[in-house]
């Protein structure tokens, strides 16, 4: 409801969460579905489907739950869409558009507290490792243990270039836990800006709804883009 834009697959890397995504999209299943969590300088989130109150993330096409797939090719930059999920393989429909930009990363502390929070949490996970406690520690701090000391440089640089949401990326987690990042956003990020400062309520969400009207389905095309990427795949939605 806010205008249009587009976001290019990875199919190579997240087969079958781009299969999951492209299914419901046929099926129009993310028609007249809403961004019902947006938190400004961080995230727009939407794509809840079905009604089932075991599926928190939503119903995915396969009619279950399905499994993480992290990549050490794909980020959590500005831009990149990830699936959401409250656990380690629970992803359904729900995805969300990583919104933070490169000042607010900065902003935010940018690396330098990444590392710090690394630091303090890695003795502590030292402490529960051997605990019948550990289950309930990851849960509590699953996106505290992004391992900073394995992280390489240029992707630190990639994040301080461009924004985004690191500690997000399950691929450099110390407990497996993340989000899997299955497309981009190639065109059209104004409108997703114009979604993260909407007026929400408490709960962050919207006050009056941010509605998906349709999803289109084509063939990825360069010239169709205006912007660059930060991460590199093959298909495109729109």
């Amino acid at each position: 409801t806010l205008g249009d834009f587009t976001m290019r697959f990875f199919p190579e890397q997240a087969p079958k969460t781009v299969t999951n995504f492209i299914n419901l999209a046929k099926e129009g299943k993310y028609n007249n579905t809403t961004f019902h969590r947006v938190v400004r300088d961080f995230i727009v989130q939407g794509g809840h489907c079905g009604n089932d109150e075991n599926a928190p993330n939503g119903t995915s096409s396969y009619g279950t739950e399905f499994e993480d797939e992290f990549c050490d090719k794909l980020f959590n930059v500005r831009g990149a869409v990830s699936m959401a999920n409250s656990a380690q393989d629970t992803n359904g429909s729900q995805f969300f558009i990583n919104q933070t930009s490169a000042e607010a990363y900065k902003n935010n502390g940018g690396w330098a507290k990444l590392e710090s929070n690394w630091k303090n949490i890695k003795t502590q996970l030292l402490n529960y490792k051997d605990s019948n406690l550990l289950s309930a520690f990851i849960q509590k701090n699953g996106n505290n243990c992004y391992d900073t000391d394995i992280v390489p440089e240029e992707v630190q640089s990639l994040y301080e270039a461009n924004g985004g949401n690191p500690y997000l990326d399950g691929a450099y987690n110390a407990v497996d836990r993340g989000h899997t990042v299955f497309a981009q956003v190639i065109d059209g990020m104004d409108v997703v800006d114009k979604i993260a400062v909407v007026k929400v309520d408490d709960d962050d969400k919207p006050v009056e709804n941010v509605v998906i009207k349709s999803i289109d389905i084509t063939t990825y095309s360069p010239q169709a883009t205006q912007t660059t990427l930060q991460n590199t795949g093959t298909t495109s939605a729109e």
